[in-house]
This record gives structure tokens, sequence and C-alpha cells, in this order.
């Protein structure tokens, strides 16, 4: 089933960055993301866009649990990174061309909850 991911009204309660990123082909490519919400928002989850493909949740991450991949994706090739409920980061490791595409971020209250809060996306292109 496709997620559900909300862009708020406001616009500006999660923010990502860099917003364009061009890194080496072998290199890690790292993307933070924070939010305004309360701490109650502990939740965070990245997905990829590949171009003409749909959005895939790659990870889902708390302050408490281990990243829990979905399907196919594992720590080989990504990995994430949340110590406090209002920012993480997500590393996409050892970049291919493959890897080029756009990269979100969403903070949701609940796991089991539809509505995951986001506006925000990284362009990442692995260059020579």
């Amino acid at each position: 089933t496709p997620h559900r991911v909300l862009c708020l009204a406001k616009g500006n309660e999660v923010t990502q960055s860099p917003e364009v990123l061009h890194q080496l082909k072998g290199y890690n490519a790292q993307i933070n993301c924070k939010h305004t919400k309360d701490f109650t928002y502990s939740q965070m989850y990245w997905y990829r866009q590949l171009p003409g493909e749909g959005m895939k949740q790659i990870i889902y991450i708390t302050t408490t649990n281990k990243p829990e991949y979905s399907g196919g994706f594992s720590d080989v090739k990504f990995s994430a990174n949340k110590t406090v409920a209002e920012s993480g980061s997500f590393t996409v490791k050892k970049l291919e061309t493959g890897d080029s595409g756009m990269y979100f971020c969403a903070v949701s209250e609940h796991s089991d909850t539809e509505d995951k809060y986001s506006c925000t996306k990284t362009s990442l292109t692995a260059s020579w």
C-alpha cells in the first residue's frame, strides 16, 4: 500500500538539508532532517523516489529503536541515525549512479498512523 506523506499547510515544520547534494561515486552521502513539532514526533521515515518510479520507504527509525528497513533495502546501502526527537540523519553508502534521485524525510507521532508530515526533499546526484 502506498504511504501517505502529508505536506503541512504551514510548510516549514520539517526541514531537510542539503536540498541539493552532489557527491562523488564511491563516497557516502548524508542527509539531515529536523522538525519544529514537539518531542512526541519521534518517529522518522526516509523515502526514495528514483526517476520514473513511485516513492518507496527505505527506513523507519525512532530515538529508541534501531532502523527498520522496508522491502529489499538493507544496511549494506543505507543507514539512519536518530538520538533526539527533533532531528535525525540518513546516509546512502558508497554512491552509485543508480542511487541518484529524490530523498524524502517525514515524521510522525505514532508508528501506526498514516499521517506522516513532510514538505522536504533532497535531490541527490552521484557524479564522477
